[in-house]
């Protein structure tokens, strides 16, 4: 089982975007996904074709402790993939949660319930480096972070990068930076393809090879309630998730067989 956090702080970067349209193409190979909404719009939630208005319990309900991961998780039968969904309740545990026990731990420790039941758990984090993005941080083997190419997504990532040595430090050890995904990307924009560069040089191979492009029908698929891919399979953004789905699983596997002969 692999566990990625998706996070930025800057918000309009395609967190939630990519978490829908990633679950969506790893179950079109025949994995196993559950996607965590953590970010009080529950926007993942919506994405995924599930009404959270709806919802009596959420991951809010897990945080407090008061239900288990399997108790709240439901089933995107458009996306084809499990989804534990968020609402505007969440926006209250950060308060309840400051003078808990273990409180950065919450996530990770209902996670360890779960066994190797999924082959992939993607976490939709909130455009903020608050108590419950520390959650995910402490629970993920990784980080993947989407980002524009533009000036101030850079000032906003040694921030981030800054959090993720902290957390490496003090909660979990073995986190560590998956890959950096571009994305909104417009091939037109001198200075996109400057900052692209930029990453590529100072990141290597952490950037994935996969560029997730401007398409209105990436922009489309959440008012429908689908992924892209079951709102047009054709389309750019589509082709794109799915080349970002084989990316990862082919990093995972190449990963696996360097462990074994070691």
């Amino acid at each position: 089982m692999r566990i990625l956090a998706i996070t930025n702080q800057k918000g309009g970067v395609g967190k939630t975007t990519t978490c829908v349209n990633l679950a969506a193409s790893l179950a079109a190979t025949k994995r196993k996904v559950l996607l965590i909404d953590l970010d009080p719009q529950g926007n993942a939630t919506t994405g995924s074709g599930i009404d959270k208005s709806s919802m009596k319990h959420t991951i809010y309900h897990v945080l407090l402790g008061d239900k288990t991961l399997r108790e709240v998780t439901q089933r995107s039968e458009k996306g084809r993939f499990d989804v534990v969904p968020a609402n505007r309740e969440l926006a209250g545990a950060e308060v309840e949660l400051v003078n808990e026990f273990a409180r950065e731990t919450r996530l990770k420790n209902a996670l360890a319930e779960l066994g190797d039941e999924y082959d992939y758990i993607l976490i939709d984090c909130p455009p903020a480096l608050n108590l419950t993005t520390v959650n995910a941080l402490t629970a993920a083997h990784a980080v993947m972070i989407p980002m524009q190419c533009e000036y101030y997504a850079l000032e906003g990532l040694s921030d981030l990068v800054n959090t993720i040595k902290k957390v490496r430090a003090h909660l979990n050890p073995s986190l560590e930076i998956e890959g950096l995904l571009r994305t909104l990307f417009d091939n037109r924009n001198t200075l996109a393809q400057q900052v692209s560069a930029e990453l590529a040089q100072h990141f290597g191979d952490k950037v994935y090879r996969t560029v997730i492009p401007r398409n209105i029908r990436l922009a489309e698929a959440p008012s429908y309630g689908v992924p892209v891919l079951f709102h047009d399979g054709a389309s750019k953004g589509a082709k794109a998730y799915l080349a970002l789905a084989g990316e990862i699983i082919n990093r995972h596997l190449i990963a696996s067989r360097q462990v074994t002969a070691s």
